[in-house]
């Protein structure tokens, strides 16, 4: 199962699915729902259901490494088909209304490319025929927006299969990118922030240190220097640590607060990749705050609210959830108990009280956390924004500071680390946005600010004064000279997206003046150049 629908991976040696195969199955999917076949559950031995599966080396291979010796499993029968599932399910299949076959693909056995290559086929089901046609019109409004297809339009970015999950960023997308970036650090110094550059490779016992060797080390990328094991960084924690660990600290230098927009890499599979949601080089507005635990509350709050002038700046709504200690947390209960009340009441002060949930059990072994979900203009639910406290990363690189406390014992406390990120990684926050928008960039942040159109060649060099003149104050802007018609130009200055057309003719010159036109083709007239700069200013000032 998956959040938007299922898959199924079938083993079809040379054969491959086809989108002419969809109909077919679709059919077959209509008359199984006609059947009202029930589902039924039957619990069954590892031995049992190894005779069961006998033949199919796939099913063999999860119950003998997934099953524990002398245990049970489920397997649920529904017509002819008896499979491994630990359900639920419904009551039979005439409770499905509505199906469709999505889209297919080829993967590999267990996600590694030494192994059989599968064909997976995705699908959706719904209790009623009319959420259906609902969700299909929600997916070609998605598809148009989809950042894939407005990136290649725009000529935003590039991949190339000598660095497969590597953005190429080009140039009107690395404006973008960059002005994202200085969004975010815009922010960093009224809110106490020192940003930090760290390196890009490690030695591998920084990770086995941290920890994330032991979980983590098949998706970083690792090799030999020297006769020892290195690796790229895959986040910037640790190295933080190594940065706070470096110093004598004392309990007046609390809160301190690392940004870094390091690289990371990951080694996610080839046939994960998926655009700019899923890549292998990316940045992140990562922040790390080293407190005190008395100074969890306001910290938390006060990057609660940090995320909320970033979203509200993006036209996005979210929602929040407390995620509290799971049953394999490490540390003092009496500590999580105390840090899950800090964010309970950062929470309440920053939204009120019962305007978030809680999720039991649900946060990682070294911390609780709040999960920021946002929603996009299609009402589609992101989780870029995170804020996770972390008590695990200060024993094991056993950083401290000096409490000022003179009694033995009580000389040296550690610090509660939050880990913080407003956007999430920038790759992924760009697809986001540009879905969100649909590729019609708010103009701060636009690409393609500003075209000036000459109506006629004569007045192309007052144009390219006009066109410095913005250029100096810092906006994107190009002047039309080709030789297409006045009505073609302010068409493909409009379908490039185009914030505003500078309409230039006699009139204008001898004024010194302009006469604004929109990217909606909305006539808003002469103006004065100079007061059109203090108008780009103030947008790009307010993030209009």
């Amino acid at each position: 199962p998956l959040k938007g629908g299922f898959y199924y991976d079938s083993y079809m040696g040379a054969d491959a699915i086809k989108d002419e195969d969809y109909k077919p199955v679709e059919q077959e999917f209509t008359k199984i729902m006609k059947k009202k076949q029930k589902f039924q559950r039957l619990v069954v031995t590892k031995e049992e259901c190894l005779e069961l599966f006998e033949g199919n080396p796939f099913k063999e291979q999860i119950i003998r490494t997934k099953v524990p010796d002398g245990s049970r499993t489920t397997v649920y029968k529904c017509g002819d088909l008896v499979d491994l599932c630990r359900g639920p399910h419904l009551p039979h299949t005439g409770r499905v209304k509505a199906f469709a076959a999505t889209r297919h693909s080829a993967t590999n056995w267990l996600g590694d490319t030494d192994n059989d290559s599968l064909q997976r086929m995705y699908g959706i089901a719904f209790p009623d025929k009319k959420m259906l046609k609902v969700w299909k019109e929600n997916q070609e409004k998605a598809k148009a927006r989809d950042h894939r297809r407005i990136a290649a339009q725009q000529q935003l970015i590039m991949f190339h299969d000598l660095s497969p999950g590597s953005a190429f960023w080009l140039p009107h997308g690395a404006r973008i990118y960059n002005k994202l970036v200085n969004f975010i650090r815009s922010h960093l110094w009224s809110k106490g922030y020192t940003e930090v550059i760290t390196p890009n490779i490690f030695n591998l016992d920084l990770w086995h240190k941290s920890g994330h060797a032991m979980h983590y080390k098949d998706a970083m990328f690792s090799f030999d220097v020297e006769g020892q094991e290195w690796a790229m960084k895959p986040m910037n924690c640790p190295a933080h640590c190594l940065m706070f660990g470096n110093s004598i600290r004392s309990y007046r230098d609390l809160p301190l607060r690392y940004a870094d927009f390091g690289v990371l890499h990951r080694n996610e599979l080839s046939g994960a990749l998926t655009g700019l949601t899923r890549v292998r080089r990316f940045q992140q507005d990562d922040g790390h705050i080293f407190c005190r635990e008395d100074q969890i509350q306001e910290e938390v709050l006060a990057a609660l609210k940090f995320m909320k002038e970033v979203y509200t700046t993006f036209g996005m709504t979210y929602k929040l959830e407390l995620s509290t200690r799971p049953k394999k947390a490490l540390g003092d209960i009496e500590l999580w108990n105390r840090a899950e009340k800090a964010l309970a009441n950062a929470m309440d002060e920053f939204a009120g009280a019962g305007t978030w949930k809680v999720n039991p059990e649900d946060g990682a072994f070294y911390g609780p956390k709040v999960d920021i979900k946002v929603m996009d203009a299609m009402e589609r639910v992101h989780q870029c924004a995170t804020i996770q406290l972390d008590f695990q990363l200060p024993i094991r690189f056993d950083l401290k500071y000096n409490t000022g406390s003179k009694e033995k014992g009580k000389e040296f406390e550690r610090p509660v680390i939050v880990h913080r990120a407003m956007l999430g990684s920038v790759e992924r926050m760009f697809a986001v946005l540009c879905e969100h928008w649909g590729g019609k960039w708010p103009f701060w942040i636009s690409p393609r600010q500003v075209m000036i159109i000459p109506v006629h060649a004569e007045w192309n060099e007052y144009c390219e004064g006009v066109r410095a003149r913005l250029h100096e104050a810092g906006f994107d802007v190009e002047v039309d000279t080709s030789k297409n018609t006045f009505q073609k130009k302010v068409r493909t200055a409009q379908v490039e997206q185009y914030n505003f057309q500078l309409i230039v003719g006699q009139k204008e010159v001898e004024s010194n003046a302009v006469n604004i036109r929109t990217r909606e083709n909305k006539v808003e007239g002469e103006m004065k150049v100079d007061d059109f700069i203090a108008k780009c200013i103030k947008m790009r000032d307010d993030h209009e």
